[in-house]
């Protein structure tokens, strides 16, 4: 991220979640009542945004983003799973090392959740983990989450956490679930 820019207002929502979830240092307990100031000035902010029409991603210098995440999210896609990867994942071989279950949840919902449990997971390091997102037949449901989740990869917030992505073997959840992953941190070894 450039000096220059300025975080957007869904970006300051996204670190207060995030910063909130955190413990904080002994000795450093006042910064998190900052942190919910920012928090709560963010989510005004992007409400009164909303009602009075403007879009909330083009305020400030934030439409130019220059970060390498950017760059790499408008370079392409997302390749499947190697298949002897996704032999092993199912045979139990190697290991999901997360799951995230997004049933019942709306689309806003499960979002905002879902990125959340990719960021921490790829801080941690992982690299396989299991995103549930069910088959969506029930009460004639057509699989909302089912169909947006992948589109979602390809978005900036996404796409520099996510290596590859496929379908789960049926024990796992089959088509109503994706095995994820998680691209490996900077200077991580191979």
């Amino acid at each position: 991220m450039t000096k220059d820019r300025k975080l957007s207002t869904d970006e300051r929502i996204l670190w207060g979640k995030v910063a909130r979830s955190i413990r904080p240092i002994q000795g450093m307990a006042g910064a998190r009542d900052e942190l919910d100031a920012l928090l709560n000035e963010a989510q005004q902010q992007a409400s009164t945004e909303k009602r009075d029409g403007a879009d909330p991603r083009s305020a400030g210098s934030g439409s130019q983003q220059t970060t390498e995440a950017a760059k790499k999210a408008s370079s392409g896609i997302h390749y499947p799973l190697e298949r002897p990867v996704k032999r092993k994942i199912a045979n139990g071989r190697v290991a999901l090392e997360a799951r995230i279950d997004l049933h019942g949840l709306v689309q806003s919902e499960a979002h905002l959740i879902l990125l959340d449990f990719l960021i921490r997971a790829h801080t941690r390091g992982m690299r396989h983990v299991l995103v549930i997102t069910g088959k969506g037949s029930s009460l004639g449901s057509d699989g909302a989450l089912r169909r947006a989740v992948p589109l979602w990869f390809s978005k900036p917030e996404f796409r520099y956490l996510i290596s590859s992505y496929e379908a789960a073997a049926r024990h796992h959840g089959g088509e109503g679930a994706l095995y994820i992953r998680l691209a490996r941190r900077p200077g991580e070894a191979s």
